[in-house]
């Protein structure tokens, strides 16, 4: 058990090395297979530790494997240490099968590329890194893996280098996260200045005794972790960086926003919810930005022409929801919902890959239309897709995940109306946006035809990826329908269960306002962009519409608060004694090259000279000394 534990990161990990050392020598497909194999192992060994972490349960609820110390420094010792338990086992599981999903569209999405062994070199170090990460069992390896994913999105997102936008994307999508890190490294600072210790478990069951609810040096310490999960989940105020990063390639874009990266701040959250919860206050800050964040992406996506940067804006509002549930502490009902979006968010992006692949590299949604007989079978997994990001009622996995989280932004202790209502209409936004997507793409004229068929490798994880959509939900049952609630049993082995102060007999009533709010915004979607499209056709050319299309202008604010003062303040700086200073040292240091230089001139006979004039001044001065 605890030997695969170890070898689930170390497998992605060992794919890197050889695809990094040997990749280029590689011909054809080889390298994408060895790539896909690696994650394949991992995936397989999870399932295997799965069988038998269940199997040990109640009696273990937590395996740890030891591979070597790695700092030994005084009171500081951090061992490479990797921990199991059912938060990180769900995980993993979303991490290695999805990514296994992602790494074999991958074969024939990349083929060709002139940099495909590289590719996977760099997907693999990212599962990899994301492997670490959550089975981290002490908080310097998992910012170990917190910083390995950041740099992984840096290379993946500006993989093709070549455009000037795509390097731009990557450099701001590292800045953006860089903010957060920088937060989240002083609250590690903070941790094991007043534990002494940064094993994760240790922490979690000293902070009751140590800390007060509501102290300062809980509330600064969960504060500081929020800032570094902010940067890595795309949440205000650090969430524009999210829609550029479209610029990688569409498997890029699948596993950053649905399996990995993007969700590692609620993993963050979930992982440390002890430390939240002794901070009233930056948990329900935690609720409310991801209130605001839902609600402000979902109008970004509503104006959006890029069917990808449509779907980033849709990521952004999803784990709005997942910061809306752990806000209201309801733990289990994020987790769960960080599942089932990995499937239909994974899909939705596979699906937008290889459209944009077979209409030559079309992006825009208007310049589509049509597709829906030409592409049958990407159709229907991206309208399975569609339906379950939309919540579509009892037949999508997507209603059970999204109806829990806003049934307890509600009920919860900490839940209120205000919250509910943010995520009602939120529901309606996701429909209409959704739908919206799906209309315009697939139906209505052709305005580009497809150029070329898609193969199995890119077929066969759409189809897995849609079946997941469906089905995926029925491991989470609402109470009101019984009590089938395996996977929060499961996650209640670690966190704990949501406390409800409302009727419980509600809940229903609550289930449908919340249908009948998704299937309004269906019906709308087909209203304005198929039946009555002329009704719509000021407000797409709205000065409102162009706001939300520029993703409510945050750029523009963070150009005029933060960037043209620094770039003010160095200008102003430029001319300071420090400057002076260095610049003189600098140009005293060329003077003395050009001087040296003189003496490299290549004439053998000038060396001579120099070597004999040298010799009779050494000896003169022995002579004369």
């Amino acid at each position: 058990m605890t030997t695969y534990i170890g070898l689930i990161p170390a497998i992605p990990f060992l794919g890197f090395l050889i695809l990094g050392l040997y990749g280029q020598k590689m011909h054809g497909k080889i390298a994408g297979y060895i790539g896909t194999g690696a994650v394949g192992i991992s995936a397989f060994l999870t399932f295997m530790v799965a069988a038998r972490y269940l199997n040990g349960l109640p009696e273990i609820k937590s395996y740890t494997v030891t591979l070597w110390q790695w700092i030994s420094a005084g009171n500081l010792n951090v061992n490479i240490s990797f921990s199991l338990d059912a938060l990180s086992l769900i995980f993993i599981f979303v991490i290695t099968f999805v990514g296994f999903l992602i790494h074999m569209y991958s074969i024939e999405f990349m083929a060709g590329d002139e940099r495909f062994s590289k590719f996977f070199a760099y997907m693999n170090l990212f599962v990899g890194s994301m492997l670490v990460l959550v089975l981290a069992n002490n908080m310097l390896v998992l910012y170990m893996g917190w910083e390995g994913v950041g740099l992984c999105s840096y290379l993946l997102i500006g993989f093709w280098y070549k455009e000037p936008e795509n390097g731009y994307a990557a450099r701001k999508a590292f800045i953006f996260t860089r903010v957060g890190d920088t937060a989240m490294i002083l609250g590690i600072f903070l941790l094991f200045l007043n534990f002494g210790t940064l094993n994760i478990h240790q922490i979690m069951q000293q902070a009751p005794e140590k800390w007060m609810t509501g102290s300062a040096i809980a509330t600064v310490t969960a504060a500081l972790l929020l800032g570094g999960a902010l940067g890595k989940s795309a949440q205000l105020p650090l969430q524009s960086w999210l829609p550029d990063a479209m610029a990688g390639p569409s498997p890029v874009s699948a596993l950053i926003h649905a399996a990995t990266m993007v969700t590692a701040g609620v993993y963050l959250i979930a992982r440390t919810h002890i430390l939240f919860a002794l901070a009233p206050v930056v948990q329900t800050a935690v609720a409310v930005i991801g209130a605001a964040t839902l609600l402000i992406a979902g109008f970004s996506a509503l104006a959006q022409h890029d069917i990808k940067r449509i779907l980033a804006y849709s990521t952004i509002s999803q784990i709005g929801y997942m910061f809306l549930a752990l806000g209201v502490g309801a733990w289990s009902a994020a987790v769960f919902h960080f599942m089932i979006h990995a499937f239909f968010k994974a899909l939705l992006f596979l699906g937008a890959g290889a459209i944009i692949l077979a209409l030559d590299e079309e992006h825009d949604i208007f310049k589509m239309g049509g597709l829906r007989k030409k592409m049958p079978v990407i159709f229907i997994t991206y309208l399975v897709a569609s339906a379950s990001l939309a919540a579509l009622p009892l037949v999508t996995a997507g209603f059970y995940s999204k109806d829990q989280i806003l049934w307890y932004s509600f009920s919860s202790q900490s839940g209120g109306l205000w919250l509910w209502i943010a995520g009602i209409f939120g529901a309606f936004l996701t429909a209409l946006y959704s739908f919206r997507m799906v209309f315009i793409t697939f139906y209505g004229e052709a305005k580009t035809e497809p150029s070329m068929k898609v193969g199995k490798l890119i077929l066969i994880p759409l189809v897995v990826l849609a079946v997941l959509s469906v089905l995926g939900g029925l491991v989470e049952l609402p109470q009101a329908w019984g009590n089938f609630r395996p996977f929060s049993n499961l996650l209640h082995n670690v966190l704990p269960a949501t406390t409800i102060h409302k009727k419980e007999g509600l809940e229903v009533v609550f289930e449908l306002i919340s249908a009948t709010i998704v299937l309004i915004g269906v019906y709308l979607a087909y209203l304005f962009y198929i039946k009555k499209p002329w009704l719509v056709k000021s407000y797409e050319h709205s000065r409102l519409n162009e706001f939300f299309y520029r993703g409510w202008d945050f750029d523009k604010v963070y150009d005029v608060l933060l960037v043209k003062p620094i770039v003010w303040l160095a200008e102003i700086d430029e001319k300071d004694f420090f400057n002076w200073f260095n610049t003189g040292v600098s140009k005293v240091a060329l003077f003395g090259n050009r001087v040296l230089s003189l003496t490299q001139n290549g004439k053998l006979r000038w060396y001579l000279m120099s070597f004999a004039i040298g010799i009779a001044l050494i000896l003169t001065y022995m002579i004369y000394r």
